[in-house]
């Protein structure tokens, strides 16, 4: 049995050494644990927003039910994801796949708890072939609140499991690389994501699944996004979308191969 000195000893070593749980703990949104009496009126009425319709489910309402059915002789593929998705371009854009057909359901600053709540609506309503699912980034931001890896884990597995319930194929994306948030500091997100992908990439293997790996071919010496793919280091400029691009019509191409 250790002495009481060494015993001591060692918890002062580990008083004095970084703790590793709380460097890896989820972060979460400062506005979440600020006293109400020091918010902004502005700051109120957003929160209040965000409670009212907390998936934002009316975002893409009126479109959904204005949306034709697909179209014979071209597979219907939705993209689902946060900011990252939306930005590339509205559906029918010209930054959106251009004569695909494809549907864009990305929401700005939404978590994937969040997109499993409206996963119904905006993806197995609208009888796709395919759903590319790219989420995760603004979970580890501690956009809604704290979540850990293994929740955000559940979340998309859940989505994967709506999905194939309903006969859609699933192209799961990775996280892009990202090494600080302007809007949340001191993250360290790098490690989170790596950790992350890791294990996404090892679930869609087991699964069957189309991995959409658009982490390594952007990420630099930091595990974040260079100024000419991302200007705030989160968000794909054009050359950051040109490189994605051809690696989700590849998956696509692919997971539409595996139903026939």
């Amino acid at each position: 049995m250790p002495s009481f000195l060494h015993a001591i000893t060692i918890a002062a070593v580990l008083a004095m050494a970084p703790p590793a749980a709380h460097a890896a703990s989820p972060a979460v949104n400062p506005l979440l644990l600020a006293p109400v009496a020091t918010l902004t009126p502005d700051q109120v009425r957003g929160m209040q927003r965000q409670l009212l319709d907390w998936p934002q489910l009316q975002r893409y309402r009126a479109e959904n039910a204005a949306l034709a059915a697909p179209a014979g002789g071209q597979p219907r593929v939705v993209f689902f994801g946060d900011s990252i998705t939306e930005g590339w371009g509205r559906t029918g854009s010209a930054t959106f796949f251009a004569g695909k057909g494809y549907v864009n359901r990305g929401i700005s600053g939404q978590t994937t708890a969040q997109m499993l709540l409206r996963f119904r609506q905006d993806v197995i309503a609208l009888q796709p072939a395919v759903v590319v699912i790219l989420a995760g980034t603004n979970d580890i931001a501690g956009n809604t609140g704290p979540a850990s890896q293994a929740m955000i884990e559940d979340n998309l597995h859940s989505m994967v499991e709506l999905a194939r319930a309903h006969g859609i194929a699933v192209v799961l994306s990775s996280v892009l690389p990202v090494s600080e948030y302007p809007w949340q500091p001191g993250v360290q997100p790098a490690p989170k994501v790596r950790a992350l992908n890791a294990a996404l990439q090892r679930y869609a293997g087991q699964h069957k699944l189309v991995y959409l790996d658009y982490y390594t071919p952007l990420a630099n010496h930091q595990g974040g996004l260079d100024k000419a793919m991302a200007n705030d280091g989160v968000h794909p400029t054009a050359a950051g979308y040109a490189r994605m691009a051809p690696l989700a019509e590849a998956a696509i191409v692919q997971a539409l191969r595996a139903t026939r």
